[in-house]
């Protein structure tokens, strides 16, 4: 559990890096989010600390991978669709 520890650590730390650095995300949040690519840089940064955070916690870690694998496919068919 371990690993699961660390990848929460660093998906919430990726989260993080959405607002100290939103510049360096803008290129690829355009692909799936062509419109309100700000705004939509501030929720999935929000989104992934919160997902990593779940990771970390033995209590809430069930729940971290259900809403990380929901989020990830999330993800990816919003990008399929938009880079159309």
């Amino acid at each position: 559990m371990a690993l699961l520890r660390t990848a929460g650590l660093v998906l919430a730390a990726t989260g993080a890096a959405h607002f100290a650095a939103p510049r360096a995300f803008a290129p690829v949040t355009r692909i799936a989010f062509p419109e309100n690519t700000r705004a939509w840089i501030q929720r999935n940064g929000a989104t992934e600390i919160a997902l990593g955070l779940a990771l970390t916690a033995r209590r809430t870690r069930r729940a971290g991978l259900a809403g990380t694998a929901l989020y990830a496919a999330w993800l990816g068919a919003r990008t399929a669709r938009n880079a159309r």
